[in-house]
């Protein structure tokens, strides 16, 4: 979990100088989402990520699972998603590769967020040449929950039951969160393997499932499986609630046959969910998924020992301390040089032969500038 795209471990100390607690503030940075009361018992549960380099090698589906990742954060929490913002930013507009970009980045959004059934309700849209060799993709979800009715990634009671929800899991996404964090250079085309596929319809299933489970009083702790997959979640869950976790893999929901412990661990495969299951409620719960169409299965347990420990196949594939793995990432605070102020500028030192009419129809004729109805007509 040392991984940049896990840890943020060169921008956590900038993240911390920023205002996050309020009279409003129910949950700020640590959990799946934000969470904002917004009064008459209900609050606003939103979040922001990024996509840029999955999206630069497979633009459809890079987009696709950045949308499909955050609307699984905000209903994680127990809200309905209601709504999905975006901002991009792509290389220059004469750029070979850009139209190819463009189109299949708002090609994904949309897709994704149509099937879905939530709608993509405002975007920002920019082109600049630094970005030629990596756009920028930040995707963004809002939705609605009840303010006593939040849930939470925190693992809580020994001995309690940890279930695989959702889709399958397939060699799909494997080293997507290190190649997410990595530099990228000539073979960049060849990353493509490690970009998610995702499946809308699946998502909107699992929401359904999830929101049910969760009126039902299933869930003690609910986290959904994104960067470094099961990896990722299952050590996120334990180390936030102080416990150790054990998992079986030899439970887990696989589509493709023959895989090892390795590729199931680090699977980035959309549409799947961990939970710590109420004690007593299995049986209600995965009713409630099997009505969805959705597999649920019971792959582990959570232990005082405050280890991570993965069997499969009768061996032992790990046995790791879970806090130093999930809350003891190291911090960077890498050297800077600070921008020199630039100097004022008034309409009177900028020499220019250019006409106010010329200097009118570059304004309009700008790709930044101009008309974006295009893009969501």
């Amino acid at each position: 979990m040392w991984n940049e795209h896990c840890s943020y471990k060169s921008s956590k100390v900038w993240l911390r100088t920023l205002p996050t607690s309020g009279p409003r503030v129910i949950q700020g940075p640590g959990e799946n989402a934000g969470v904002v009361d917004i009064g008459d018992g209900l609050a606003v549960v939103f979040k922001m990520e990024s996509h840029n380099h999955p999206s630069f090698i497979e633009p459809y589906q890079g987009a696709g699972t950045g949308v499909g990742g955050i609307l699984r954060d905000v209903f994680t929490m127990g809200a309905r998603p209601i709504a999905a913002l975006n901002a991009l930013r792509f290389g220059n507009c004469h750029h070979p590769r850009t139209r190819q970009l463009l189109a299949g980045v708002v090609a994904g959004i949309g897709g994704y967020g149509n099937s879905f059934g939530v709608p993509t309700v405002g975007g920002s849209i920019g082109f600049h040449g630094r970005y030629n060799g990596n756009i920028l993709v930040n995707a963004m979800a809002v939705g609605l929950a009840k303010t006593d009715e939040i849930f939470y990634a925190a693992a809580a009671g020994v001995g309690r039951s940890i279930v695989y929800l959702g889709s399958k899991t397939g060699r799909d996404g494997i080293h997507g969160a290190t190649m997410a964090s990595a530099e990228f250079g000539a073979d960049a085309e060849e990353k493509r393997p490690t970009v998610q596929v995702g499946d809308p319809f699946a998502e909107k299933l699992l929401l359904e499932a999830c929101l049910e489970i969760m009126q039902a009083g299933c869930v003690v702790a609910i986290q959904d499986m994104g960067a470094a997959g099961l990896t990722c979640s299952a050590v996120e869950m334990g180390a936030k609630g102080d416990l150790g976790v054990e998992l079986n893999l030899d439970a887990v929901p696989c589509r493709e046959t023959g895989m090892s412990a390795y590729e199931m661990m680090l699977s980035e495969s959309q549409e799947r969910m961990l939970m710590v299951i109420a004690d007593g409620k299995e049986a209600e719960a995965e009713a409630i998924f099997k009505k969805w169409g959705l597999d649920f299965a019971v792959v582990g347990k959570t232990t005082d020992t405050l280890r991570f420990v993965v069997k499969h196949k009768g061996v032992v594939e790990a046995d790791l301390p879970i806090k130093e793995l999930g809350d003891e990432a190291p911090e960077y605070y890498r050297p800077f040089n600070e921008t020199p102020p630039r100097p004022v500028l008034t309409p009177a030192d900028v020499p220019t032969s250019v006409t106010l009419a010329d200097a009118l129809e570059q304004m309009l004729s700008s790709p930044d500038l101009c008309s974006k109805r295009w893009v969501w007509e």
